[in-house]
């Protein structure tokens, strides 16, 4: 082969390998993601409320108050606040879970516990599916808030008294979301939510604005609070406890 046709050949070939390359890469990635996900939904039709996430119920700690996160991944994530006197703090947030999910498993994992002090947020495992149903939109934000609604109604019927978040802002998508099923439309549905949550403040009902504490200037999360699109950097966590020690030790101190 002469070297004009060696330089042509690499000119011709070299793109088409590296063409090839990404091709077999995205396609690797996609199988990957798309395993994990059927592992996630079969999961889920086990066991669609997962009921059998926590077997055991915690001894209560007597004089103390218990606390306890409900709801998502975001309430899974929070981690435990520092030390406070009085106060026993448990999680029964569950990842990927819809509202209507988290509505469903109150009986089982909140009830019998009868926390003092109830911590919620749900709702973005909703409205993150917006881009793929657009046509059901306003249905969609309706339930998250109305199985909210119902959360709140039967702690206050126990006598808890409810701190209802803000939904958290979403951050930059990423590129898998952009590119599959992400819009806009996820945002500003975040907003029209929390206004929404922000009038079911009332008697034994607080609303902790979460939003405002972890936005950034053009309404999403803050880069240094940010995991992901969707999840929290532990300096966001951090923010939010702090807020919430404040808010503790003003209501029953």
């Amino acid at each position: 082969m002469t070297r004009r046709a060696r330089i042509v050949f690499a000119a011709v070939v070299g793109p088409l390998v590296v063409v090839t390359l990404v091709a077999v890469a995205a396609d690797f990635f996609l199988f990957r993601y798309a395993e994990q996900y059927y592992r996630e939904m079969n999961s889920i039709r086990l066991d669609p409320l997962s009921l059998g996430a926590f077997p055991d119920q915690p001894t209560a700690v007597p004089g103390s108050r218990l606390a306890v996160f409900y709801g998502d991944s975001r309430a899974a994530d929070w981690p435990t606040t520092p030390e406070i006197d009085g106060f026993t703090f448990l999680n029964r947030g569950i990842g990927g879970q819809t509202s209507a999910q988290v509505t469903g498993r109150f009986d089982a994992h909140i009830r019998p516990l009868q926390p003092d002090i109830l911590i919620v947020q749900m709702c973005i495992n909703d409205l993150k599916t917006i881009p793929l149903f657009p046509e059901r939109e306003a249905d969609i934000i309706a339930g998250c808030l109305a199985n909210t609604r119902r959360v709140v109604v039967a702690a206050r019927e126990m006598g808890t008294v409810v701190i209802l978040t803000t939904v958290f802002p979403v951050g930059n998508a990423s590129l898998e979301r952009q590119v599959f099923f992400w819009s806009d439309a996820v945002a500003a549905s975040v907003l029209t939510v929390n206004a929404a949550l922000r009038e079911m403040a009332g008697e034994g009902v607080i609303v902790l604005d979460a939003y405002a504490l972890l936005a950034d200037d053009s309404g999403l999360m803050h880069p240094e609070y940010a995991a992901d699109t969707l999840h929290l950097h532990p300096a966001g966590y951090a923010v939010l406890n702090t807020a919430l020690v404040e808010l503790l030790g003003a209501m029953f101190t």
